[in-house]
């Protein structure tokens, strides 16, 4: 055991969570807030076809107005924010463990995207993003000739 307090790790992954993990807690400490957004925030799903990508991502409590969507290249990025709820006068939280701030993340595409197509859609807490394919992206049959 290298530092008080870590578990022995059957893999390497489980070493590399397990030090992010303490990452956020520290950085959670040191800016002495109750929670942040970690490097990650928001989680997603995201698969894709020839034409185009998905990704859905899970936002729930933020205002669909609010959401910043853009695109360069092959990196998507999304910005936006969770406002903490206000209190009423002699309320009390016992606990608070839904995350509250802004947030940022860049993801990489498996492709250029042609971000003056992209398609989203928020429902019930879930951002469906539609990113198709840059024409110039795709692969192109390349035809031989004979003699």
């Amino acid at each position: 055991m290298w530092l008080p307090g870590f578990r022995e790790f059957g893999t390497m992954q489980d070493m590399w969570l397990e030090l992010d993990r303490l990452q956020r807690e520290m950085s959670r400490l040191v800016s002495g807030t109750s929670r942040s957004y970690a490097h990650g925030f928001p989680v997603l799903n995201m698969w894709s076809g020839e034409d185009d990508v998905i990704v859905t991502t899970e936002i729930a409590g933020v205002d669909p107005k609010e959401i910043e969507i853009s695109v360069e290249g092959d990196i998507l990025t999304l910005k936006g924010a969770r406002i903490l709820e206000e209190l009423k006068e002699g309320e009390t939280y016992h606990r608070q463990e839904r995350p509250h701030g802004s947030f940022s993340r860049k993801i990489r595409l498996p492709f250029k995207a042609d971000g003056s197509k992209v398609d989203a859609k928020y429902e019930k807490g879930v951002l469906h993003i539609k990113l198709p394919r840059m024409e110039t992206d795709k692969p192109r049959k390349i035809t031989v000739k004979t003699g």
